[in-house]
């Protein structure tokens, strides 16, 4: 560690769609974590892919109703590199270095972030970084690829067919057969690899099923129609390495049709169960489908585990992992263990405590 204080780098923005979640749930993090045990070094990377320490900070951006700020174009070029025994922190103009980095907190959401590629970049760099590493990473942001994890560990997901885009391009009409036969109406389209619900429609019909799966696989190569059920949706936080411990349960209540983009980030209305309003033994379940679902991945440090609980015949449903959850103000993650006893500040400093934990 450098002097006193460990230097912390946070690392958000990115080249997804998620790009201006990434922003807000940094924000979070840099109001919440603790200033006297760490040295913050916000990172910015940009939707095109640039690396910068940003003239205007995550705390510095507006944000206003209705609107999500991005991290900017303005800023010093940045790359993190390897020297010696330390990892440093250098400007792309050959000037003076910014010092060494000791461990890296990536806040970003969906592909070139969440997905495994920041997370190998991180590995050849030699530096501790918070949450799962490369293989867990992919998995969780690869939504078809963890249903046929999870299904091969018996843990019961819905009913999905996935759709690859040039199968799409040579035979629509075949596949739209396939998806009403196997699935049926309504259904669920979405990218095979995003999250806070960009790309998602719900499907009544054939030709809303034909508009959503364009609208699916122009975010990705690939895109699942799975079985629309009426269930509550329940989400469950997971903490640790070897040995991880689940949250308490909590229910979003989405103003919504379902919890889409809007109902998540942009307006008002939806609610926040904690604990979820559902039997102890239903509960109970959850978290351990959680651990399970967080063991299945070899995932490490921290995620969020979704499930769909259909209440009149008493099922779960697991739903999904989310190996970097957003830290957002209204994000369900800090919620879930703020209510089970770990205050935010606390999260961080686990979180970062696990990072040097698994990197050694």
């Amino acid at each position: 560690m450098t002097g006193q204080r460990a230097r912390v780098a946070i690392l958000y923005g990115g080249r997804s769609a998620e790009h201006e979640v990434s922003v807000v749930s940094a924000r979070s993090v840099m109001a919440a974590i603790d200033r006297t045990k760490y040295d913050v070094v916000p990172i910015a990377i940009t939707k095109e892919g640039r690396w910068l320490l940003p003239t205007n900070t995550p705390e510095q951006l507006e944000v206003r109703p209705g609107s999500l700020p991005g991290t900017g174009e303005e800023g010093t070029g940045v790359a993190i590199v390897r020297e010696g025994e330390e990892t440093a922190l250098r400007p792309l103009d050959g000037g003076e270095g910014f010092g060494s980095v000791d461990v890296v907190f990536p806040v970003l959401h969906g592909p070139y972030g969440e997905d495994g590629t920041v997370q190998g970049m991180l590995e050849l760099a030699g530096v501790p970084y918070v949450g799962a590493g490369v293989l867990a990473s992919a998995l969780g942001m690869d939504k078809e690829m963890q249903k046929q994890l999870f299904a091969s560990r018996d843990l019961r997901v819905v009913p999905y067919i996935h759709v690859h885009v040039e199968d799409w391009r040579r035979s629509p009409d075949s596949l739209l057969d396939l998806a009403e036969g196997e699935i049926g109406f309504p259904c669920f389209t979405k990218p095979a690899n995003l999250g806070s619900s960009v790309g998602i429609s719900k499907c009544r019909n054939i030709d809303e099923l034909r508009d959503g799966l364009n609208v699916a696989l122009s975010f990705d190569r690939k895109a699942l129609v799975e079985r629309a059920i009426a269930a509550r949706e329940l989400e469950c936080g997971v903490i640790g390495n070897d040995e991880p411990e689940a949250s308490i349960v909590g229910e979003v209540v989405p103003h919504h049709e379902f919890y889409d983009f809007g109902a998540k980030y942009l307006e008002e209305g939806s609610e926040l169960r904690i604990p979820a309003p559902i039997p102890d033994e239903v509960a109970e379940e959850v978290r351990r489908v959680a651990l399970e679902a967080f063991r299945a991945i070899d995932c490490a440090g921290m995620a969020r585990v979704d499930f769909f609980y259909e209440q009149t015949a008493g099922m779960l449903f697991l739903n999904e992992i989310n190996t970097i959850p957003g830290f957002t103000p209204i994000s369900m993650y800090p919620k879930l263990w703020e209510a089970s006893g770990v205050p935010y500040a606390k999260l961080i400093d686990r979180l970062i405590e696990l990072a040097l934990e698994r990197h050694a």
